[in-house]
């Protein structure tokens, strides 16, 4: 099986958009379920509904694939399988290395699903002297002055980081420099790389402040936008004040409970 450092993908070359490439995965997440039930054919409609988009943008996207289905029966479960799979380029063993082995890089060894996937998790790297040697999901640990050599005799193209924050991107030098040319970032920076590296960012404490926004804006939108100005005009009265000057007052104390505990950063913002 031929590995990572020796093919890439086709994507760029074929000219699929991003967006197209993005839901790819979501995609292929819906038909394994469908081909573990051993449903043979399935709608663009039934599809983009399994994989949350809309069934326009579905045909779309397969139409960058060369993907039609047939009309009155839909498409070929297993081929499309297939097919997507290759185009991401998981008909390939993707050797990859996690650097970082504390709660989160040891969560992300353990997780079982980068096999049936097409990556093989070539190597644990940490830091701290006491991890090496230490077996993790049956991986034994390597101190990272061997990473340039792990990274060579494995063919790895794939890093994943999942250090703190302030040792991220002299890890993320350290694996360009050595050959890795894609790096997952579990780490809550902004990595700088060269041209021709890519990089995807994880950060759930970001995601969760987006969700906190709307959870935010729909209890504000349940409340109704009447609720606050009646509460101003109330304490316009109550005081004697104008009723806009009371409402820009409230706004300003309704800011002030929202800063951080320095007193001056919001709380929602990121790190």
């Amino acid at each position: 099986m031929a590995t990572g450092r020796t093919h890439r993908p086709a994507t760029r070359s074929r000219g699929i958009p991003e967006a197209t490439v993005a839901r790819l995965p979501l995609y292929l997440r819906a038909l394994t379920a469908l081909s573990e039930r051993s449903v043979p054919t399935v709608s663009s409609e039934e599809l983009a509904a399994a994989a949350g988009v809309n069934s326009a943008k579905l045909r779309k996207d397969f139409s960058y694939l060369g993907s039609y289905g047939t009309r009155g029966v839909g498409y070929d479960v297993e081929y499309l399988v297939y097919q997507i799979s290759r185009e991401l380029g998981l008909t390939q063993d993707w050797p990859v290395v996690i650097v970082g082995i504390g709660n989160l890089g040891a969560a992300l060894a353990n997780y079982g699903g980068f096999a049936s996937r097409g990556f093989r998790v070539a190597a644990l790297i940490d830091a701290d002297p006491a991890m090496a040697g230490k077996p993790v999901a049956g991986i034994a640990v390597q101190h990272t002055d061997e990473l340039e050599h792990i990274i060579e005799s494995n063919g790895v193209s794939i890093g994943v980081i999942a250090t703190p924050a302030g040792a991220a991107q002299q890890v993320c030098d350290r694996l360009v420099a050595a050959g890795v040319t894609s790096i997952l970032n579990f780490a809550p920076t902004v990595l700088t790389v060269p041209d021709g590296v890519d990089v995807r960012k994880v950060d759930l404490s970001i995601e969760l402040q987006i969700l906190a926004f709307h959870e935010q804006r729909k209890a504000g939108e349940e409340g109704g936008p009447e609720s606050g100005q009646d509460a101003a005009q109330e304490a316009g009265h109550e005081s004697g004040r104008p009723a806009p000057v009371a409402r820009a007052e409230a706004a300003a104390a309704a800011a002030a409970d929202r800063k951080g505990p320095d007193g001056d950063v919001p709380a929602v913002m990121p790190a």
